[in-house]
Parts: C-alpha cells; sequence; structure tokens
C-alpha cells in the first residue's frame, strides 16, 4: 500500500460560521493504481488533495504516504519533494526558465544533481527532446501540460496528484494526456490521484470514488 487516508476531516471558518469540508474521508491506495475522484464543484476535492499533497494539514485523521505517518513528520518540505509530484489544471511553468530548467526544479529542491540519462529518457519518452531549450511561451497548451507532468515525476515520487489536469486543455489534448496518464502507470509503476469532473478522465480509474457530503464513497 502507497497511501493510506484515515477518517480525515478538515473545517474552515467562514465569518461565525464553521463550514466542515471533510467529514472522514476513509481510503486505501496500492502502488501503481490511479485512484479519480468526482464530485460536484465545491465538495472539497481540491481541499482533500492538498492534505494528501502535504500542502495543508487535517483537523483530525491519519495519513500514510509510502509508510510515513504524516502526523510523526515534522518537515512536510522534505516528504513533498521526495514522496509526492503536482499535476495542476494550470501548467504553473516559469516563464524565465527553459524547459529543462522548468522539469529540473523539483531536482534542485531536493538537493540533487541531474541525471542526465534518465532526463533524456524522460524528454524522449515525452517525446520533447526538440524541445529542451525553449522557453513555455513557445510551447502549445499541451505541451506545457506535458512538462508539468515531466516536472512531476522528475524525483520518481511515490504518488503523483493531480487536480483537475484536463480542466485547460481541448479535446484532443485531454485525450492525449488521459493516454499519457495510463501509459506513466503501466511503463513506470507510478501512482496516481486524480480530482476530476471529466469523465474520460474518471474513468481511467482503478479505483473510483465519488466525494460527497464530506465522505468518499467507492463507485
Amino acid at each position: 500500500m502507497i497511501l493510506s487516508a484515515r477518517n480525515i476531516k478538515k473545517t474552515f471558518k467562514d465569518g461565525d460560521k464553521t463550514l466542515q469540508v471533510l467529514k472522514g474521508v476513509n481510503f486505501d491506495l496500492d502502488k501503481g493504481n490511479i485512484l479519480t475522484i468526482k464530485g460536484a464543484s465545491g465538495s472539497g476535492k481540491s481541499t482533500l488533495l492538498s492534505l494528501l499533497g502535504t500542502l495543508d494539514q487535517p483537523d483530525s485523521g491519519e495519513i500514510v504516504i509510502n509508510n510515513n505517518n504524516l502526523k510523526t513528520i515534522n518537515n512536510y518540505d522534505s516528504i513533498r519533494n521526495k514522496h509526492i509530484g503536482f499535476v495542476f489544471q494550470f501548467h504553473n511553468l516559469i516563464a524565465e526558465l527553459n524547459i529543462v530548467e522548468n522539469v529540473t526544479i523539483p531536482t534542485l529542491i531536493a538537493g540533487k544533481n541531474s541525471d542526465s540519462d534518465y532526463l533524456n529518457k524522460l524528454f524522449e519518452y515525452f517525446d520533447l527532446s526538440d524541445r529542451k531549450k525553449s522557453f513555455p511561451l513557445d510551447l502549445s497548451g499541451g505541451e506545457k501540460q506535458r512538462v508539468s507532468v515531466m516536472r512531476a515525476i522528475i524525483n520518481k515520487p511515490s504518488i503523483v496528484i493531480a487536480d483537475e489536469p484536463t480542466g485547460n486543455l481541448d479535446e484532443k489534448n485531454a485525450i492525449k494526456m488521459i493516454d499519457l496518464f495510463q501509459k506513466l502507470k503501466n511503463d513506470f509503476n507510478l501512482t496516481f490521484v486524480i480530482a476530476t469532473h471529466d469523465e474520460k478522465v474518471f474513468s481511467i480509474g482503478d479505483k473510483k470514488m465519488n466525494l460527497y457530503d464530506g465522505t468518499l464513497i467507492e463507485l
């Protein structure tokens, strides 16, 4: 098991009101599997992904990532950099850096030297070998999102968290992204947690769940 959530709860203050967004989320995910999560806007999908990605902390409950219980971890930055890759709706590339520099940011943050052989193989795999010295403004929307996925997996993370990864793509590029996730799962044994409104994306889950009324329901 690569990821486990036990009775995760999260509330937010809205003036005098307390909003209970997550009321007790539970699930387990095995390595090399894809978990897809759907739910209405405002149901708490992004909140849940933030907790799983160590960008926020739950009010109560336990999250375990690759045998690391987050309750016992003081340095979330280290866990995040080593074990978690992120793919967002918007690519969030840095315009002033070329594509190689964008992809290797997590490696630099980890204080490691880039593995040039691995990096070259990734660029070949993503069909972006001719774009290494290009800048984000030179790329199409689909290429930018593929670069963001490459950046997410450069440190060989335990899990990849994707929040509406096709939400900013046209249908053709969205289908390419769906195919890419499945290929990465099979070729690299990668584990994905994907929140989406896109039924095509939702359908690729080995485990499919609906976030409703603060809890996850397996479908």
